[in-house]
């Protein structure tokens, strides 16, 4: 997958079928998009996904900043995908100063040679956010592309959204977040060194730092898995900043994988959280951690996986 970032001097030769959005989440939305471009490969267009860097609620201060999906991980999950090209346009007040018209003309026609591109009802692009998949359509006969609007998708009657599954993965409902995004939530990071307290234990585990930007859930114990170079091992993962051990307030992801006895420090790994069973606590001494632990571990190898 090409990635092209931090430049708005850029120029795509092949037809592109492009969608256009945050894709906080790459939710089952998002996705009934991306099916979309994707169906035009077939037709000899490259499938283009045109995303601004950072969000636009970030730049005029209408969010944290936390997100669903990093950086990082949105390329991993475009690329897994078949994505040929990722478009991470910078936004600052210049670019977002763009009329939604010279938005259209000059990158989506001219920069990026769109010939086709879905959007969903609440598309909105350039100064003050005054562009819409309405405008798109009535534009496309002249500059050369056509334009399909995708009707949100819902599950049980409520319509899906980045802000809904946010809200199921801060309330800790992972199983439901799951059936949003079409997959668990995913943390993805590097192994790194921790105090190896679980080794002492007997309960070795890989530790990844998710970031400040990461939305996490409430810290806490869950059933999860892990995919580590192609393979996937079912685990247990702590979420929270470990205070039996440490009076440090900073956030880990700290996951015993079953069957697994390699060091990987350094190395990239995916955690997927399935479902939540406890919250995170302090205990008196280390003796009683390590008897939770003995509990939670049990626990993991009964749980059933139900997607």
């Amino acid at each position: 997958m090409e990635i092209i970032t931090n430049t708005t001097d850029f120029y795509l030769e092949k037809d592109t079928a492009v969608a256009i959005g945050k894709f906080d989440g790459v939710h089952i939305g998002h996705r009934r998009l991306l099916e979309e471009i994707l169906a035009c490969r077939s037709k000899g267009m490259a499938a283009c996904v045109f995303t601004f860097d950072p969000a636009p609620a970030v730049l005029f201060g209408q969010s944290d900043g936390r997100e669903l999906t990093t950086k990082e991980e949105k390329r991993l999950l475009f690329e897994r995908m078949n994505v040929d090209i990722l478009i991470e346009f910078p936004l600052n007040m210049e670019t977002a100063d763009i009329s939604p018209k010279a938005f259209a003309a000059e990158i989506l026609a001219k920069q990026m040679n769109t010939r086709f591109i879905a959007a969903g009802n609440d598309l909105s692009f350039g100064a003050k956010g005054q562009g819409n998949a309405e405008l798109l359509r009535k534009l496309g006969p002249e500059l050369g592309f056509s334009v399909r609007t995708i009707d949100k998708v819902c599950l049980n009657g409520q319509p899906v959204s980045s802000t809904y599954v946010r809200s199921r993965v801060e309330n800790g409902d992972l199983v439901t977040a799951e059936k949003l995004l079409g997959m668990p939530y995913m943390i993805a990071g590097k192994v790194v060194h921790g105090r190896r307290i679980g080794r002492t234990l007997g309960f070795p585990t890989v530790n990844i730092l998710p970031g400040e930007s990461k939305l996490l859930p409430p810290n806490g114990v869950y059933y999860s898995s892990v995919r580590y170079n192609g393979r996937s091992y079912r685990a247990i993962s702590n979420v929270g900043c470990k205070p039996t051990v440490t009076d440090e307030r900073n956030m880990v992801v700290e996951t015993f994988l079953y069957q697994f006895d390699r060091e990987i420090y350094g190395e990239n790994i995916e955690v997927y959280l399935h479902e939540f069973r406890r919250p995170e606590q302090k205990f008196d001494c280390v003796e009683s951690l390590k008897k939770q632990l003995e509990q939670d571990i049990a626990a993991g190898t009964r749980w059933q996986y139900a997607p």
